[in-house]
């Protein structure tokens, strides 16, 4: 007759050296420590382990351990009630408790790609970790077409898988997520300006520039090749910017505008005896006393002639007149009125352009008895000095008496259209 053997636990108590120190109890494999009864108890393994027994076995609990067993099978117990036959062999009945590790002993069947995992009774073959069994073999698991929890993109590796990111994110330290990459502070890819957008970047450049085909440069922009109405004479482009000047006689006037300097009252090189006149981009001296024999100067710019047998067939005066214009001036235009300082009755005017018209640049058209307009009717390109001679003729109608006066204009045609 066969009887279990009972395994005493044995507590073993450590009280502590400090009494202020608690007191902790060991208890050995299959046994935990009773407080109530301050004892170490088995622990029936039967009840808290789940599935303790495999293949349909039976599990029973027995001092510090438990077996897995037939659910027919029959043991003897001690007890007074009358012993129970085990219908077995003695042999087979001792395997039952001595389990063989096929594992360790090489008694299993598992390939060199599998992994072998000892049970009670028999082996587990498990594939490496990242492989799934096909059949009998092992084969990579492709991860990315299961739940990867990859955020942006998924690549399969033999027993494994990485997570990438797109361009302009990084992984999170997780190795699943994507955050984004701050270029602007990592790289600093701009010239000038740069802004970082999520998963990318935005150059932008300086005033005076614009981006380059790579989108990254700077390259300067040429502001004077927009148009020739940047400035008004003269475009200088420089690094991100551009300055208009202007021509000698000339100053800036804002930004692209050109002012005439008048050098008579900001300095000039004419004589006592001379008058300063400025004309668009320069300056000319004439005589302060124009008149030529026969006539007297009786005031400013003004001749008279004082004898009318010496006179005879010459106008009775000649005023000097001075004017200004711009080159390419457009036409046509009215330049010059002419007009009677003395009105007589019983007279009657006519006017004409007595000389300095050879080139038909001039039109004299009369506006009243009194007056007259000088009009501009060819286009003159400066620098040019024009002297024009205005006459007007007066007939007495009582006295049927004819006199005339003549006013020379001097036209100073500046180099510049301004």
């Amino acid at each position: 007759m066969l009887g279990i053997s009972v395994i005493i636990a044995v507590c073993v108590c450590v009280v502590a050296q400090d009494p202020e120190e608690p007191v902790s109890y060991t208890c050995t494999d299959g046994y935990e420590y009773d407080p109530v009864r301050q004892a170490c108890k088995d622990i029936d393994e039967c009840v808290i382990v789940t599935d303790a027994c495999k293949g349909g076995m039976q599990c029973y609990n027995h001092f510090g351990g438990y077996l897995c067993l037939p659910p027919n099978a029959q043991i003897y117990q001690n007890s007074p009630n009358p012993p129970v036959r085990i219908p077995m062999p003695l042999t087979s009945y001792f395997n039952l408790f001595a389990d063989i590790d096929e594992c360790t002993m090489g008694r299993h069947t598992c390939s060199q790609d599998q992994i072998c995992y000892n049970t009670r009774g028999s082996f587990l073959c498990h594939c490496q970790p990242g492989y799934q069994k096909s059949s009998d073999r092992c084969v990579d698991r492709d991860e990315c077409l299961l739940s990867h929890y990859c955020m942006h993109r998924c690549v399969n590796t033999p027993g494994s898988y990485y997570c990438e990111c797109n361009s302009g994110y990084q992984l999170a330290s997780n190795n699943h997520s994507c955050v984004d990459v701050n270029e602007c502070q990592v790289s600093q890819p701009c010239q000038h300006q740069c802004y970082n957008l999520m998963g990318s970047f935005i150059c932008q450049c300086n005033q005076g520039y614009e981006l380059a085909p790579d989108s990254v440069s700077c390259v300067d922009i040429d502001e004077c090749a927009f148009s020739t109405y940047m400035c008004q004479y003269a475009c200088i482009n420089s690094p991100g910017e551009y300055s208009c000047t202007c021509p000698e006689g000339y100053q800036l006037h804002g930004t692209r505008m050109c002012q005439d300097i008048n050098e008579c009252e900001t300095g000039h090189e004419c004589r006592e005896e001379e008058m300063c006149w400025n004309y668009f981009g320069g300056y000319r001296c004439y005589p302060l006393n124009p008149c030529q024999e026969p006539y007297t100067r009786t005031s400013e710019n003004r001749c008279v002639c004082q004898s009318t047998s010496v006179c005879r067939g010459l106008p009775q005066s000649v005023v000097y007149k001075y004017m200004s214009i711009h080159s390419e001036r457009a036409i046509p235009a009215d330049i010059f009125q002419i007009q009677a300082t003395n009105i007589y009755p019983n007279t009657h005017n006519t006017f004409r352009i007595r000389a300095g018209n050879e080139g038909g640049e001039f039109f004299l058209r009369r506006s009243s008895n009194v007056s007259a307009m000088l009009v501009l009717i060819k286009s003159l390109v400066g620098p040019l000095e024009l002297i024009v001679d205005l006459e007007m003729i007066t007939y007495h109608t009582v006295t049927n008496y004819r006199t005339s006066s003549l006013l020379r204009l001097t036209i100073v045609v500046g180099p510049y259209t301004f």
